[in-house]
């Protein structure tokens, strides 16, 4: 807890204009450690300093005059978890009165996809690591309100477009998108409906290949060849 040691702090609070910072939301599907199932992950990072020091936080960083919105969020991206996503969609600004217990932050959100074999890549250390989506814990700031407004804007948009397939690699088998949609959507559905809605959307394609390696018949791998965007109208905000 911050207390502030005089009303000269409190004014100066105050009246000292906004700051501006970029925070992202990185989802990925990995390994659930009880099942083995893909489960819904987003990188943290531990902070360092005040306020809510030694609490996890989203990636990101203040806001530098040189520099694109879109830009400065690849950048600390980078910089936090090594990261660079393939895709990168701006979420939503957070600017609540209360937000920071020092000077006022107003944070533009993006958030992002990425691939397991991307997520395979992230750095990892004593203050950088992943966590379940859903077993979080309380987070510095307002990340825990801004996660959960993330999580359902994907939850929203699994109805549509092609944001499941953001989750994948290029190839992928009927059982791999059902595990994204159930990971996602937090529960289970019917296979054989599943497969019904699935192979009826014009978007997917079989390729002609087979997933190799199991102990039976080898799956047939599809393809998505629709529009690369979140959304019909691969809208940016909200």
């Amino acid at each position: 807890m911050i207390v502030y040691t005089s009303a000269a702090n409190v004014a100066e609070r105050q009246f000292a204009p906004p700051s501006l910072a970029i925070s992202t939301v990185i989802f990925a599907l990995r390994p659930s450690e009880s099942s083995g199932r893909p489960a819904l992950w987003i990188p943290l990072v531990r902070r360092i300093r005040e306020p809510f020091k030694g609490l996890w936080a989203l990636p990101g960083g203040p806001l530098t005059p040189a520099e694109s919105l879109q830009d400065a969020a690849s950048r600390n991206l980078r910089d936090t978890t090594g990261l660079d996503p393939r895709y990168l969609e701006q979420l939503y600004a957070f600017g609540g009165l209360h937000r920071s217990p020092a000077q006022r932050i107003v944070s533009i959100v993006y958030w992002a996809l990425v691939q397991p074999t991307e997520a395979a890549l992230a750095d990892e250390s004593e203050n950088v690591r992943w966590f379940r989506a859903d077993r979080l814990g309380e987070l510095a700031f307002d990340h825990n309100a801004i996660i959960d407004y993330a999580l359902g804007r994907l939850r929203n948009k699994m109805a549509y477009g092609s944001i499941a397939y953001h989750l994948l690699g290029e190839y992928f088998t009927l059982a791999q998108i059902r595990e994204v949609y159930e990971a996602v959507l937090d529960r289970e559905l019917d296979p054989a409906n599943f497969r019904r809605q699935i192979k009826a959307t014009p978007e997917i394609a079989e390729t002609g290949e087979y997933l190799q390696g199991g102990k039976h018949r080898p799956p047939r791998l599809y393809r998505y060849t629709g529009r690369p965007g979140l959304d019909p109208d691969n809208r940016s905000t909200p």
